[in-house]
């Protein structure tokens, strides 16, 4: 099959576990890059969250932002953007904060990134693993007609299954999906990595027959099972190995490589 576009989630997936893209996994985007073949990162960071790897490994490729709310070509034009009220975020902010879950919120409006507490060890280790800086303040800061790209929420492990049932039960409207086993991602209804991919492969006339993707954690899965030739990562909850069968090596030994040389999208080095 002649595959035309590969997907590719950033942490856990493009990102060793030392934050890191590994020597053959740039190998084989470069390779791509001379087939023609584009690689798409797509992720829940925000762009500026992305950006730093592209300029520290010396790539450039489309950017799909807060899982799927934000879509940009190579050159950081916009393709596509959809997202919700400033009002509608501030009545999430108020629902935690009243009824105290134990989760810290992030607000991104494009690259506006806001937060209650800079302080927070939550807000400090997403700082120095993304390189970006958050604005402390609250949801005013932003215009009346800001669009909310997504909230995100850094829970306590031990409490995310309940903040996620909660949170679906009183806003049934939006989109949340888990991205780790401590971080919820709250984005525009009907907003997923899935639909994303539907979006730009519209946009480009590319068949999804056509497509690849990589990803490691539960907001990735209705990607995955977009996708033609979908891969899900070894280092995947197991949970999540159970329903895929097509399973490559983890994030720290070139999953993304081993499994574009598999379907023979890159030579075997």
């Amino acid at each position: 099959m002649g595959y035309g576009i590969v997907f590719s989630d950033v942490d856990g997936t493009l990102l060793n576990s030392r934050h890191e893209v590994l020597p053959g996994t740039l190998s084989a985007i470069r390779s791509l890059e001379r087939q023609g073949i584009p690689f798409v990162i797509i992720s829940a960071r925000s762009p500026s969250g992305i950006y730093p790897i592209q300029e520290r490994y010396r790539f450039k490729s489309p950017v799909i932002s807060y899982s799927g709310a934000f879509i940009l070509d190579e050159d950081r034009k916009i393709l596509y953007s959809k997202g919700f009220s400033r009002e509608l975020a501030k009545k999430v902010i108020g629902f935690i904060e009243k009824n105290k879950l134990d989760c810290s919120w992030n607000v991104y409006s494009f690259d506006t990134w806001i937060v209650k507490d800079k302080h927070d060890p939550r807000i400090m280790r997403e700082e120095n693993i993304v390189h970006a800086q958050a604005i402390e303040g609250t949801v005013d800061l932003l215009p009346d007609n800001a669009e909310i790209g997504k909230i995100l929420c850094m829970c306590n492990p031990d409490c995310i299954a309940d903040i996620e049932q909660k949170l679906k039960s009183a806003f049934p409207s939006l989109s949340i999906a888990k991205s780790s086993g401590m971080l919820l991602e709250i984005m525009q209804n009907g907003v997923t990595k899935s639909s994303a991919v539907k979006t730009l492969c519209r946009l480009w006339d590319i068949s999804l027959e056509n497509t690849v993707a990589f990803g490691d954690h539960y907001n990735d899965v209705e990607m995955l099972e977009t996708v033609a030739m979908p891969f899900l990562m070894g280092n995947a909850p197991e949970e999540l190995k159970s329903r895929f069968s097509n399973i490559t090596e983890n994030n720290d030994k070139e999953g993304i490589y081993y499994g574009l040389s598999k379907i023979g999208l890159v030579p075997v080095i």
